[in-house]
């Protein structure tokens, strides 16, 4: 199915779109799509308002754009912490089914939903959930590949990707764990990360979208 304009506005949200440039090379990888496909798509946000874009440096969400987004993934990341907390699922298994159900929540329903959670903070991947018809800034926060070795860190947020979330449930690899880096192999290698329990090795293309904090 091809991404709609909904799913764009998310992914550069997610991408840190609502203060910086965001590369076509990162929503490409984001939404596992053709380059020529994401510049069609631009060019129709840019049209709509919804998004800024400067030649060689990618695009940003307008104050409208981000309105958008933010109701949206609201909506999204509450259901998604109803599915996890309430019904079991997964955190890689309930992004299908939350942007279904983003799509046919009236405003009344998200306010009872969010009631009924008791207001959650973050969504199972880490992201944010802000109160109704505010803004989502994610804290900045660097990714996995931006640390030298040796550093301690825990993982905070990771994108909302199905491909991404799959290969870190294969990993055993979750939101708040702690690591110590112990390699980063060279040329897009793979970095390895290391506990007192365990030790992972987490590819390059994951990594840049695995948001840490230093410890």
């Amino acid at each position: 199915m091809t991404p709609n304009r909904e799913d764009y506005l998310k992914l550069i949200l997610e991408l840190g779109g609502d203060v910086e440039k965001v590369s076509n090379k990162k929503i490409v990888a984001g939404l596992a799509i053709s380059g020529a496909s994401v510049s069609e798509m631009i060019s129709k946000l840019v049209k709509e308002g919804l998004v800024d874009h400067s030649p060689y440096q990618g695009v940003q969400l307008t104050e409208l754009g981000l309105q958008k987004a933010s109701a949206l993934v609201r909506k999204h990341r509450l259901w998604e912490v109803f599915l996890v907390d309430h019904l079991s699922f997964s955190w890689n298994e309930v992004h299908d089914d939350a942007e279904v159900l983003e799509h046919v929540t009236s405003e009344m329903l998200e306010e009872k939903l969010d009631s009924y959670l008791k207001y959650p903070k973050l969504c199972p991947h880490g992201g944010m959930i802000p109160k109704h018809g505010e803004a989502i800034h994610e804290k900045k926060r660097a990714t996995l590949i931006d640390y030298p070795i040796n550093t301690e860190i825990e993982i905070a947020r990771v994108l909302d990707e199905k491909e991404l979330l799959d290969y870190l449930v294969s990993l055993n690899v979750k939101i708040h764990d702690r690591y110590t880096i112990t390699n980063i192999a060279a040329y897009e290698g793979p970095i390895t990360l290391k506990n007192q329990d365990r030790e992972v090795a987490i590819s390059y293309k994951a990594a840049t979208t695995i948001f840490v904090d230093q410890l």
